[in-house]
């Protein structure tokens, strides 16, 4: 089987659509059980998992670049033809990643003493708790690495279908196993090792749907060292990439447990998670603009590339311009419905600050994939790098001052310094043309958005009961959705729109007949 190169916009969109809907269950799941398991552990306890969370997050540092670069020589081989090379190709892939985990695991290891004693202010009743549950953690680093290698073989076949059915109830498990486990009487460590057992399902699923997809690779099991080079070689800057990407988003959550308490961190992190994960409609995007970006500039098809990357900025700003706009008038209220009056007290202005940095940050998803696309990795790191020890000082200054807000807000502005800086190695390195930013209607789009973020603002003011703003606020989306199909929308982005519903539509009728 040869993985699609058509980069027409109907394939894209279903793509898309398939990607966003496996994401937005887990979301959906986790919006639900957070409130429960806080309720469970506690506010101390969750802060811990809240760590675990960000650990198996972060695990990716282990990669080493090698999840990408399968999805493209495995794709390159089947682009050439070269059906034979695949097997050995995987294989070399895959054993290397579980080996690098295998190390991972003994560094995790090797430095849980000190992040529990020294690095985090972790309570003294939790502390023997704690150690024990990162001891799990790292036990589940290989388990993670081959799950980045085997989806990026199906990724590379364009079985984006197989790798949902796969990493949705993957990614459920991560909010479902600690609520099914408490009222069994789970403490922590048996918490963390129920997602551990999970991760493992994950890598057997997957592995099966990868034989399924290509026979040959149970036929033949080869490892082959100087495969692992040209594979390490691409993924270079891609590893900084890993590193320094994570370490950007996490970093405020160390410096929140280090420089205030574990409990700050409890209050943090619900809102946090929330609108991170958000970006899965960005996520779901790049994921299959990465191969048609390449496809592209090896095709030297410049002016269809910026079309389709000023398509995909627009959808951005229509679909999450909206969502935010919502968060930030009615930050408040959000998180005394979901968490309660505490938490509304403590956590609105951070909300707030994160919501707008994650809509700007989410603009950089795609100029980071065309760059990374076109051969350009390195510039994504330097950028990275470049970010880092600003960032780095402006937590340590603003979190003692202004908390968890504080933290909130220099997210933000890191947010949008990289988001600027991405748009400019773009601009700089010649793969997009500054005309392609204005195209297709796209400020008509961004004014929309802003117009409606004003009259919300201003409704707000108005009816002081709740019927009564929910009423505005759904006539005023109903207008913009309005405007936007009628001022916004040209032919083209219609049959996106189309497209994306009817695979969405198809997709829960399959689900629904097997059910």
């Amino acid at each position: 089987m040869e993985p699609s190169t058509d980069v027409r916009g109907g394939l894209l969109a279903r793509n898309t659509a398939l990607n966003l809907l496996g994401q937005a269950l887990p979301f959906a799941v986790g919006f639900v059980t957070i409130p429960y398991v806080i309720r469970g552990l506690g506010t101390d306890r969750f802060g811990v998992l809240a760590v675990v969370w960000l650990l198996l997050g972060y695990f990716s540092l282990f990669d080493l670049g090698l999840g990408r670069a399968t999805t493209k020589f495995v794709a390159d081989c089947l682009g050439r033809k070269e059906l034979e090379r695949i097997p050995q190709l995987v294989w070399t892939s895959l054993g290397s990643q579980v080996a690098f985990g295998l190390l991972g695991s003994l560094l995790v290891g090797a430095l849980t003493p000190l992040l529990v004693t020294r690095i985090l202010r972790i309570p003294p009743a939790l502390i023997a708790e704690t150690r024990n549950t990162l001891f799990l953690v790292a036990v589940g680093l290989p388990l993670v690495l081959a799950t980045n290698g085997l989806r990026g073989v199906l990724e590379a076949f364009q079985r984006f279908d197989l790798v949902n059915y796969v990493k949705a109830p993957a990614s459920i498990a991560v909010f479902v196993l600690p609520a099914i486990a408490l009222p069994l009487g789970f403490r922590l460590p048996g918490i963390v090792l129920l997602l551990v057992i999970a991760r493992g399902a994950a890598v057997v699923a997957y592995l099966i749907c990868c034989i399924k997809v290509f026979p040959a690779l149970a036929r033949k099991f080869v490892y082959e060292r100087r495969l692992l080079r040209g594979l390490l070689g691409y993924g270079g800057w891609i590893t900084v990439s890993n590193v320094l990407g994570p370490l950007l988003n996490y970093m405020d959550r160390f410096f929140i447990a280090s420089l205030l308490t574990i409990t700050a961190l409890g209050y943090y992190t619900p809102a946090y998670e929330v609108l991170i994960r958000i970006q899965i409609i960005p996520a779901s995007l790049v994921a299959t603009l990465f191969p048609a970006f390449a496809v592209l500039g090896t095709s030297g098809s410049a002016e269809r590339m910026g079309d389709l990357f000023t398509r995909s900025l627009k959808f951005l700003v229509l679909v999450l311009g909206p969502v935010m706009v919502l968060a930030i008038v009615y930050a408040r209220e959000f998180l005394w419905f979901w968490l309660g009056p505490d938490f509304a007290e403590k956590g609105t202005r951070s909300l707030q600050f994160l919501a707008l940095g994650v809509l700007i940050n989410s603009f950089a998803f795609i100029p980071f994939t065309l760059l990374q696309a076109l051969d350009r990795p390195d510039l994504t790191a330097k950028i990275q790098l470049l970010l880092l020890a600003p960032y780095a000082g402006i937590l340590w200054v603003m979190i003692p001052h202004w908390g968890i807000a504080g933290a909130a807000a220099a997210w933000g502005l890191r947010a949008t310094a990289d988001t600027c800086l991405m748009f400019a190695a773009c601009l700089w390195s010649k793969n997009l043309d500054f005309g392609a930013l204005f195209g297709h209607r796209l400020l008509r789009a961004a004014g929309l958005v802003l117009a409606l973020g004003i009259v919300l603002h201003f409704a707000r003011l108005g009816p002081d009961y709740w019927m009564g703003q929910i009423i505005l606020t759904t006539g005023f989306f109903a207008l913009f959705a309005g405007g936007t199909w009628v001022l916004v929308l040209d032919k083209t982005d219609k049959g996106f729109v189309t497209d994306g519903v009817d695979t969405v539509r198809a997709a829960l009728t399959r689900a629904n007949a097997v059910r």
